[in-house]
C-alpha cells in the first residue's frame, strides 16, 4: 500500500481492523508529497516506481493505491504493468457516495490533480450513467494534515473558503476524495452541515480489498494469526514515525527509510 504521505494511513487503519491476519507493507512518499499539486505524468512515474519496488522487494500479493491522485494518474498503468492485482480508492468511494445520497445530489472534495483528472465524473458515469457529481478542489488541506494540524482557526477558515461551492450546491452526501481528509472530518462536517453524510473511501476500499482477496483466494491461510506491519518513508523517518503513530495507532512503532531511485 502506498500514499504520498500520511493520508493513506486511514486506509491502512481500515485494512488492519478488517483483515487483522494479513501482513501489510505501507510506504509514505513523504519526500515528494503532496501529489495533488504535481502534474499527473509525474505522479504516474512515482507510482510505477513504488509499485515495482513493493513487488520486487517485498513480493506483495496485492497492491492498494491508497491515494486518490495516484489512483487517478496511475491505476490503469499499474494494473497493466504489475503481475499482481491492484486496488484503487476511487471506485469504492463513488459506489458508496451514490448509495448514501437520498436525493441524487452528491459531491466530492479532492486535490487539484484529482479534480482536474476528472476521474470521479468518469467513475460515476461508469457506475450510473444517469448521474453526475459536484467536484470541488481543496488545495491546502493536505498540507495541514501532513503537519499534524487537524483542528483550529486556520484550518477552519480555509475549509469555509474552499467548501463554499459544496455548501451552495446543496449536496446531501459528500465523498472525501483524498485519503487525508478523514482526519479533518469534524471540521468538514461543521462547515458543510451535519445533515450532509460524509463518505470516506478508506472503509470502502478495505471492504473491496477483502472481497477481492476472497474472490482470488488470496487470504492468508491462517485467519487466526496477527499480521505483521512494516512502514516505510522516503522522507524523515523519525517525523513519519512520530506523526504516523498518532494518526494510525500502536501498529506504527518504527519506520524504515526508502530512497526513491533505489530498489
Amino acid at each position: 500500500m502506498f500514499d504520498s504521505g500520511f493520508g493513506g494511513l486511514t486506509v491502512a487503519r481500515a485494512v488492519i481492523d478488517l483483515l487483522p491476519h494479513e501482513d501489510l507493507v505501507y510506504l509514505g512518499d513523504t519526500a515528494r508529497y503532496p501529489y495533488g499539486s504535481r502534474p499527473l505524468p509525474e505522479v504516474l512515474d512515482f507510482s510505477l516506481e513504488i509499485g515495482r519496488m513493493l513487488v520486487d522487494r517485498f513480493a506483495v500479493k496485492l497492491l492498494v493505491v491508497a491515494c486518490n491522485t495516484a489512483t487517478a494518474a496511475a491505476l490503469d498503468s499499474l494494473r497493466s504493468e504489475l503481475p499482481i492485482p491492484v486496488v484503487g480508492v476511487i471506485e469504492p468511494g463513488v459506489t458508496a457516495v451514490i448509495s448514501a445520497s437520498r436525493t441524487g445530489n452528491f459531491g466530492v472534495i479532492a486535490t487539484v490533480g484529482t479534480v482536474e483528472s476528472k476521474a470521479y465524473p468518469h467513475a460515476v458515469a461508469a457506475i450510473d450513467p444517469g448521474r453526475s457529481i459536484v467536484s470541488c478542489a481543496c488545495p491546502g488541506l493536505v498540507e495541514f494534515v501532513e503537519r499534524g494540524v487537524i483542528s483550529g482557526s486556520e484550518v477552519e477558515l480555509l475549509a469555509r473558503r474552499l467548501l463554499a461551492p459544496i455548501v451552495e450546491s446543496g449536496v446531501d452526501a459528500l465523498l472525501l476524495g483524498c485519503t487525508h481528509y478523514p482526519y479533518l472530518a469534524r471540521v468538514i462536517a461543521d462547515t458543510v452541515g451535519r445533515h450532509v453524510v460524509l463518505v470516506s473511501s478508506a472503509d470502502e476500499t478495505a471492504f473491496a480489498l477483502a472481497d477481492l482477496l476472497t474472490d482470488l483466494e488470496l487470504h492468508h491461510p491462517d485467519l487466526g494469526r496477527s499480521g505483521r506491519h512494516r512502514f516505510l518513508s522516503s522522507g524523515d523517518v523519525r517525523a513519519f514515525t512520530r506523526l504516523g503513530s498518532r494518526l494510525l495507532g500502536p501498529e506504527l512503532v518504527d519506520a524504515e527509510l526508502w530512497a526513491p531511485g533505489r530498489a
